[in-house]
């Protein structure tokens, strides 16, 4: 349970700010895509005994050329080829699951382990972890150029393709590392909960990023403790704290809209 709150800390940290990035630059369905796609890489790894991360790595690696080789087909589209490529790629991922070869409890790939991270996980997890804050940080202007006003970014000496590039990039080792804990099915909620109850509440990005990191921080912390005392899987209460917190915050800004344009009575 220590290990598992120092690894929720971890991921709300990072998946808290990457998630208004992602929000904001409309990278949803993307991130739900790279995620999907992990899973083959993830089998392969467990099937071999090799570190997930390298596994998971492989899988973004692959699925990136297919969509870049699906996307040269006039016929499809670069939509319709995401699309493609990643139901395959989750396809293919749960054939493998089906091998005899395939380890007990391969479930805990779909679904994450959050409580059976080891010291040597934390510690990867904590330096990816800081250098993806820091690379936030030192973004932080040129991701507000591109993401707010694309057009104008090049006169300030923006590059918004090496920017996206970048972004992704983040995306993606975000993903490598969250999805030890929460899982090929679950993993997206760290990114985009957090966020969406940020943005209900706040509209300047730096104090949203801090509240999406609280938010994700607080609710993977109170799914931990939903877990331990309704004995639940702690991914899915994880999961669910994330969303009702996303919901919650929902609620209030709609709640606060009525209120503001109800007229007054004279």
């Amino acid at each position: 349970m220590q290990r598992a709150f120092l690894e929720v800390v971890l991921l709300g940290i990072a998946g808290g700010l990457l998630g208004c990035w992602v929000i904001q630059y409309e990278l949803s369905y993307s991130a739900e895509s790279l995620a999907h796609a992990l899973l083959p890489g993830l089998v392969l790894s467990a099937l071999t005994g090799l570190p997930l991360l390298l596994g998971g790595a492989a899988g973004l690696a692959a699925a990136a050329l297919a969509v870049a080789l699906a996307g040269r087909i006039p016929e499809l589209g670069r939509d319709t080829a995401v699309a493609v490529v990643v139901t395959a790629m989750l396809g293919l991922g749960v054939l493998l699951a089906l091998s005899p070869d395939a380890p007990p409890r391969l479930q805990d790939l779909l679904f994450g382990d959050v409580l059976g991270v080891s010291d040597t996980d934390l510690l990867l997890a904590g330096v990816l972890v800081l250098g993806a804050v820091l690379a936030l940080v030192l973004l932080h202007g040129r991701l507000l150029a591109v993401g707010f006003d694309r057009l104008s970014a090049s006169a300030l000496g923006v590059r918004p393709l090496a920017v996206d590039a970048a972004l992704l990039l983040l995306l993606a080792v975000v993903l490598l590392v969250a999805v030890q804990g929460l899982g090929n099915l679950l993993v997206i909620s760290i990114l985009i909960a957090p966020a969406t109850a940020a943005r209900a509440v706040g509209r300047r990005m730096a104090p949203m990023m801090l509240a999406s990191a609280a938010v994700a921080v607080v609710g993977g912390i109170a799914g931990l403790y939903v877990s331990y005392y309704a004995e639940t899987a702690a991914g899915a209460s994880i999961t669910a704290c994330l969303v009702l917190l996303a919901l919650g915050a929902s609620a209030a800004r709609a709640l606060r809209r009525v209120t503001v344009a109800r007229p007054r009575a004279v």
